[in-house]
């Protein structure tokens, strides 16, 4: 097959930010929320972790090799993507259901789709909703302190309190990666001091969510249940390490704006008016399906070619 390659005149831009680099920088990330994980469920949660992200990396490894295709597990976005699928499993997750989710994000959602840049939606998300869909009861068992409870998020739909301190500080039930707030910050801060995300969409995206929820969550201004929804679930590590992704979030400054507001809307509705008490993944998804709309939309017109002048 011939490939036509369009070659310009200069200047060109250039920079010393490889796609390794960036990968790396995120995993670096995500060690504080995936350390205070390990601390906070143990033994079970470190396996959880080891094994998701060395079956991602197997899978994309075994596959580029059988297809006689380039390896490129050393640009470190299997690791990622295993390590973020990890933080989105509870520490109970079986072994089995661990290597099937990261078989189905590296193989399905990412390899068949071309790999690295073609696929159409963050490949951790799908295989979670993949799991969630098909293991609902394993997806949504989890354990705190020895005792199996509900997260604080399903206590809030509930209609029940919830202790705001321990939703920050992460000493409550859910995933292994959402539960503290301030690990996930830490890291989110690391990954703007760095360059690599701004606040164009998670800031667009927290705060349209705000607003859905004080205009139909039928309490207002209440600040306390506002900050509980807002450090509940995986808003914050959805929001800050994967509505950012490259692959799948819009590159125009506008697109983005418009990405961060369906994603906080589609998240309320889930929410509040889903028959689930979380909703961060499957807005992402399909947000990121809008994507193709959405730079349709907002990329500018190309200068001499019917363009404005």
């Amino acid at each position: 097959m011939n490939e036509n390659y369009n070659i310009s005149s200069s200047p060109h831009i250039r920079s010393k930010v490889t796609t390794g680099s960036i990968m790396l920088y995120v995993i670096i990330a995500l060690l504080p929320a995936t350390i205070f994980g390990v601390y906070t469920f143990g033994v079970p949660a470190l396996f959880v972790v080891l094994i998701t992200t060395a079956s991602a990396v197997l899978t994309e490894y075994i596959y580029q090799k059988l297809m006689k295709k380039r390896v490129t597990i050393g640009d470190f976005s299997a690791a990622l993507t295993g390590l973020l699928l990890a933080l989105n499993l509870p520490a109970e997750a079986p072994w089995w259901m661990c290597v099937l989710g990261s078989v189905f994000a590296i193989l399905i959602v990412k390899q068949v789709f071309g790999g690295l840049g073609q696929n159409f939606m963050n490949p951790a998300l799908g295989a979670r909703c993949f799991l969630l869909i098909s293991f609902t009861g394993r997806m949504t068992s989890f354990v705190y302190d020895g005792v199996t409870g509900a997260t604080p998020l399903a206590l809030l739909k509930a209609g029940e309190s919830v202790n705001l301190m321990d939703m920050l500080i992460g000493n409550e039930a859910g995933t292994i990666g959402e539960t503290s707030v301030i690990a996930i910050l830490i890291g989110a801060m690391f990954l703007i001091a760095m360059g690599i995300i701004d606040l164009r969409i998670p800031g667009t995206y927290l705060a349209s969510f705000v607003v859905f929820i004080v205009l139909f969550g039928g309490h207002g201004l209440d600040l306390t249940y506002i900050t509980a929804h807002l450090c509940g679930g995986g808003l914050m590590l959805g929001a800050w390490f994967m509505a950012t992704d490259y692959v799948t979030s819009p590159i125009t400054k506008s697109g983005q704006i418009i990405y961060g507001i369906c994603l906080g809307v589609l998240t309320g509705l889930f929410r509040l008016f889903g028959g689930s008490a979380e909703g961060v993944s499957y807005a992402i998804i399909f947000s990121n399906l809008l994507v193709p709309l959405i730079e349709k939309i907002t990329l500018p017109k190309p200068f001499g070619k019917g363009g404005e002048k």
